[in-house]
């Protein structure tokens, strides 16, 4: 059997923890930003974990992540 493919955008987009868990950037700090508090921009700015309902999908895209 080949060997399977990641997929290039999401091993862009997510990297594995060392506990485990997958780690994700947070959408919407990328423009119009002048209309969002800057409370609301610091809470992007930080990463945040993937939820469980969508490891089974992450990991079918990223196989050798370690999940």
């Amino acid at each position: 059997m080949p060997k399977m493919k990641t997929n290039r955008a999401a091993a862009k987009r997510f990297r594995s923890t060392g506990t485990g868990k997958v780690r994700r950037y947070k959408a919407y700090a990328r423009h119009i930003l002048t209309s969002k508090t800057t409370k609301q921009k610091r809470n992007l700015r930080s990463a945040a974990t993937v939820d469980s309902t969508n490891l089974k999908s992450i990991k079918k895209l990223l196989p050798y992540i370690g999940i």
